[in-house]
C-alpha cells in the first residue's frame, strides 16, 4: 500500500547546508530494542539531533520526528523491536523501519484514525491511541507500508527538502 501527503519540500535554514561525508548521503542505523520502554524513541531522537546539526528547517524536523517516532513505537509495541535506517540526501530524507512481528492484517483499517490493536497495558502507558499510521501518512511526503500477517512490517517514508 502506498499513501502520501502533499506537504511539499521544506527549506534548509538560512546560512546552513547539508554536508554529507561522501557527497551523496549520510546513513544511520539504530536498533529498536524490544521490551525496553526506556530506549523507545531513541532512533527518532538521534535523527532529530542530526538533522538539527545539519541545519534542516525546524518545521521539517518536526514532521520527520513525529512520523519516525510513530513508526518506531509501532515496531517496538507490535513488532518486538526491529531496525531503523535513515538516509539523508541533499534533497530528501528516507526512513525505513523494519520489524519481524506478526504483521498488519488489514492496512486500510489500520490507517483509520483511532483504530488500534495495542493491548490495554500499552494503552495505559499512553501508547496505542490509533494515530500512528495516520500521523505517518500526514507528515511524510511519501509513505509505503509492506506488511503481511506472520511476516513483519516495513514502513518506508520520504521527506523532501527543497534548497
Amino acid at each position: 500500500m502506498t499513501a502520501g501527503s502533499s506537504q511539499g519540500g521544506e527549506r534548509i535554514s538560512p546560512g546552513r547546508k547539508i554536508v554529507l561525508a561522501d557527497n551523496n548521503k549520510m546513513h544511520m542505523e539504530t536498533v529498536i530494542a524490544k521490551d525496553d520502554f526506556a530506549s523507545a524513541g531513541e532512533a527518532s531522537s538521534r535523527v532529530k539531533k542530526t538533522l538539527t546539526m545539519l541545519g534542516v528547517s525546524p518545521a521539517l524536523i518536526k514532521r520527520i520526528s513525529v512520523a519516525m517516532y510513530e513508526a518506531e513505537i509501532n515496531a517496538f509495541i507490535h513488532g518486538g523491536g526491529g531496525m531503523a535506517y535513515t538516509d539523508v540526501y541533499p534533497d530528501r530524507v528516507e526512513i525505513l523501519i523494519e520489524d519481524q512481528g506478526k504483521g498488519i492484517e488489514d492496512i486500510e483499517l489500520a490507517m483509520q484514525e483511532g483504530y488500534s490493536t495495542a493491548t490495554e497495558e500499552v494503552q495505559m502507558l499512553g501508547f496505542g491511541a490509533g494515530m500512528g499510521l495516520p500521523n505517518m501518512k500526514n507528515n511524510a511526503d511519501e509513505l509505503t507500508i509492506d506488511s503481511h500477517p506472520g511476516e513483519g512490517t516495513k514502513v518506508w517514508m520520504r521527506f523532501d527538502i527543497s534548497i
